[in-house]
């Protein structure tokens, strides 16, 4: 199995919806935590997604994720537009000239997103961040493919961590971004930027492998 253009702008289009439809689960965990508007920046930033790509769409895949990154730093407010926009950004680095990704391909697009938000966002797992839900994702993925999983068995290893690192964040003390000012009172709530990252996570496995979208 492999991934194309049209698949890549089928899970871009469907984030709109996912992001559409958790806008008010993202806002109230951030409400806890934060500014209380994760959600409404992450409807907000793949909606323009959405609309700009039904516009006009490049053609090379690596071309098509820095629009993409571009939008999300233009539209997105607060620290998750520049993230996810590094995401994106780094992961279209390994993408450029290719009309269709594998498994080694996917893992790669997403290790150099994960580690362009290591590096613009200054955090560690255990911060309490997005980081916590996307670092485990990345090792599972590096280890589904090591044992010659092809794109649904690496999507899913991803998903299955990403989702535990959600839960992980639970306990934790945040020590960066907002939630890091409440000190010990930011303990007991899931961090709303790892949530958005499972969610991104589990729409590629569900769009790429076929999957009904809901998440």
């Amino acid at each position: 199995m492999t991934i194309g253009r049209q698949e890549v702008l089928a899970w871009l289009t469907a984030l709109q919806q996912v992001y559409s439809e958790n806008r008010e689960l993202l806002t109230e965990l951030d409400s806890a935590i934060g500014d209380a508007d994760h959600g409404v920046n992450m409807d907000r930033g793949f909606t323009a997604v959405r609309d700009e790509l039904l516009a006009h769409a490049p053609e090379d895949l690596g071309d098509l994720l820095k629009a993409v990154a571009m939008i999300l730093i233009r539209k997105v407010g607060g620290a998750s537009g520049p993230l996810y926009g590094m995401l994106f950004l780094r992961g279209a680095s390994v993408c450029t000239g290719k009309a269709e990704l594998g498994a080694a391909d996917i893992v790669a697009l997403f290790q150099a997103g994960i580690e362009g938000i290591r590096q613009r966002g200054k955090a560690d797992p255990g911060d309490k961040t997005m980081v916590d839900a996307l670092l485990p994702a990345l090792t599972a993925m590096q280890g589904a493919l090591g044992e010659g999983g092809g794109v649904e068995e690496v999507l899913a290893a991803g998903v299955a961590a990403a989702e535990d690192g959600v839960k992980s964040t639970i306990p934790l003390q945040a020590r960066k971004g907002r939630a890091s000012y409440l000190g010990p009172r930011s303990v007991g709530h899931e961090d709303p930027g790892a949530r958005s990252s499972y969610l991104l996570l589990k729409s590629a496995a569900n769009i790429w492998t076929q999957k009904p979208p809901a998440v």
